[in-house]
């Protein structure tokens, strides 16, 4: 009996946490002494710590087991409001669980299921969940053209970016513009808030594009991270380009490099010449007013009814319809720097403008020679096949 009591007192400290023979429970412990299995955590190490709270994006995802096999790793990631697997594969060892992703997702929670064998091959499995940092600033990119466009062969891709990046690298390899047929497509940076992409000549006609923004949680500076994850693509039409000689007061059109028709213009007078260069069709619109506040002009003009208006840049120069110098179109140059086509007070399908409208597309190029005017600036508007290809790859970030 003394020997019993004995006995039952040893375990009793043991159990309690004491120092005996035995030592401390867990995987060396009194449990697996007596052959139950060691508590689950001992066995089976997850990073980051379970219930962990604001996790970075770059710390690490990782199971492993110090002794035995992994059997089996599920890992979710829940983030805005859908579950998603994370494919991740089991170490050559057996004993490591690394995802293929090695970043983590912003605003994410993560929920990790293990089962696994010990040293001595008794399963245990172990679920563990955390959250990843919530950003208190992002940013998104809006892109030119619209999603599902069909635009002219002169149609440069523009991402225009809500602030100002300084890792420019790190969000020039989040996007990705691709074509079939394909061509090589190459970015250039104006600036911290606009990344261009075009490939070497026009687009070919009939061509598929497609922008690939994996814009999400990447950081574009200091504690800013994108938004977006989000496609778009865009069919190139037939192609058209329109040369104006601002010398000879004409516009040649060629659709798919054949003369269509020449019509006679007015471009900027003297004072306020054309640029020259080439340009593209940004936007376009039946009828538009132009006031010359808006473009540094002063008091000069304020059209409330310009018809047929087709924006070419940033700066304001449009080529657009003319009804109010009637006589001035084939004649002589007498606009603020826009290009000036016959036309109606109201607009008309009937006129030069209104022909020239009907059968224009946003991406198609006019080309402005003969001007006294510099060559336009490539980031005003969509000027960038005023550079060279060499001067275009130049401006990329990733070298």
């Amino acid at each position: 009996m003394a020997a019993v009591l004995t006995w039952v007192a040893l375990l009793a400290g043991c159990s309690a946490g004491g120092s005996g023979p035995l030592g401390l429970g867990g995987a060396f412990g009194v449990g697996s002494e007596l052959g139950r299995p060691p508590a689950p955590e001992d066995v089976i190490h997850v990073t980051p710590d379970d219930d962990s709270k604001g996790v970075r994006p770059e710390q690490r995802l990782r199971v492993r087991v110090p002794d035995g096999r992994l059997e089996k790793v599920t890992v979710v990631k829940s983030q805005d409001a859908q579950d998603s697997p994370v494919p991740g594969r089991i170490g050559a060892d057996g004993r490591t669980w690394r995802p293929d992703e090695d970043r983590l997702a912003l605003a994410a929670k993560y929920t990790v299921d293990v089962v696994a064998l010990d040293a001595d091959g008794r399963r245990s499995a172990r679920h563990t969940t955390f959250t990843t940092l919530v950003p208190e600033e992002r940013f998104i990119g809006y892109v030119t053209p619209e999603n599902r466009a069909v635009v002219g062969t002169g149609m440069i891709v523009s991402l225009s970016f809500s602030r100002e990046i300084t890792d420019r690298a790190a969000v020039e390899r989040a996007v990705r513009v691709s074509a079939q047929p394909p061509v090589e497509i190459r970015p250039h940076w104006f600036g911290g808030s606009r990344l261009d992409f075009r490939p070497e000549q026009y687009w070919k006609p009939g061509t598929e594009v497609t922008v690939d923004l994996n814009l999400r949680d990447v950081q574009g500076a200091p504690g800013v991270y994108g938004l977006q994850d989000k496609t778009f693509a865009f069919t190139v039409g037939r192609s058209q380009v329109s040369l104006v000689d601002a010398a000879r007061h004409t516009m040649q059109v060629r659709r798919d490099g054949r003369l269509l028709a020449t019509v006679p213009v007015t471009a900027g007078a003297p004072g306020n010449p054309t640029y020259n260069g080439k340009m593209v069709v940004m936007d376009m619109l039946d009828v538009t007013r132009m006031n010359s506040h808006t473009v540094g002009f002063g008091g000069e003009y304020d059209i409330p009814d310009v018809p047929h208006a087709m924006k070419l840049t940033d700066s304001g120069t449009y080529l657009h319809g003319n009804y109010w110098s009637p006589d001035a179109p084939g004649r002589v140059n007498v606009s603020h720097g826009c290009v000036g086509l016959r036309d109606v007070k109201g607009g008309s399908s009937a006129t030069p403008a209104g022909w020239f409208f009907d059968r224009s597309l946003i991406g198609d190029v006019i080309e402005v020679v003969g001007s006294r005017e510099r060559t336009v600036a490539p980031d005003n508007g969509l000027g960038g096949w005023n550079m060279t290809w060499q001067e275009w790859k130049a401006g990329s970030a990733v070298k």
